[in-house]
């Protein structure tokens, strides 16, 4: 097992998809953790499904703008929509045939409305994303310009979806960071560090001794997860103190 090796408390944010109201009640916990300054890493998916992915935006790039310590990853969701909005709209090739991103199970027509934007069958999706252009701020796209595919901190590795295993850092595909599941999941053995992700939802924050997954489905309405690494423990925030992750045996 990977120990998860921190000389300093850092704090990751599971799956956001559009909570704002969860996402602030996210950060008063790192806040009532002691956490006011500590780094804070968020693990991407930050709009889609969710009823305020602008308001989600509009908070987590103030908070940058005001000096915070936080990363912002990317993920696959935060990806489409930044896609979206180029001249002309670009689709995601990863998707399944008969799949958008205004598909209903993708969500994307949750992001637009966020910015007053409505989505009707038999639209162009270039009429849609002219409608969208004045309505999303520069600043919003700036930020989703400056996501990063991972971030890497003593033993942890912060990364959306995962890693393709037996791969180098600097040799993973970004295809995978943002979208991978089944050859990560199923990956036994150790990775050269314990690998911090969200992408799949799970019912509860999970420790697997190579991973731990904090995607715990707020997009769907589910509680949105904090955990924090600090020296060699793994705990996850809930609003009643810390719960400790110890890997799951398999």
């Amino acid at each position: 097992m990977i120990r998860a090796m921190t000389t300093e408390r850092i704090y990751a944010v599971g799956d956001i998809h559009g909570q704002r109201g969860m996402l602030e009640e996210a950060l008063a916990r790192i806040e009532a953790d002691g956490g006011a300054g500590a780094r804070v890493v968020f693990l991407g998916d930050y709009v889609d499904r969710g009823p305020d992915s602008a308001g989600v935006i509009e908070t987590l790039s103030r908070g940058a703008a005001e000096g915070r310590d936080w990363v912002f990853l990317m993920g696959n969701h935060d990806r489409m929509f930044r896609w979206f909005m180029e001249s002309p709209p670009r689709q995601d090739a990863h998707l399944l045939v008969g799949y958008h991103w205004f598909h209903d199970r993708i969500g994307g027509r949750a992001t637009m409305a966020s910015y007053g934007v409505g989505v009707q069958e038999g639209q162009r999706l270039k009429a849609i994303r002219a409608e969208a252009q004045p309505l999303v701020p520069q600043a919003h796209l700036s930020f989703l310009d400056d996501l990063r595919l991972w971030h890497r901190e003593g033993g942890l590795l912060f990364v959306h979806a995962g890693i393709r295993p037996g791969v180098a850092l600097a040799d993973q595909d970004p295809e995978d960071l943002v979208w991978i599941r089944d050859e990560f999941h199923a990956h036994p053995d150790p990775h050269p560090w314990l690998v911090v992700h969200g992408h799949t939802p799970v019912q509860h924050a999970t420790h697997y001794g190579n991973r731990v997954n904090l995607d715990t489905g707020a997009g769907y309405g589910d509680p949105l997860t904090v955990a924090v690494f600090d020296g060699d423990g793994v705990w996850a925030l809930t609003r009643k103190g810390r719960v400790a992750l110890k890997p799951r045996k398999v």
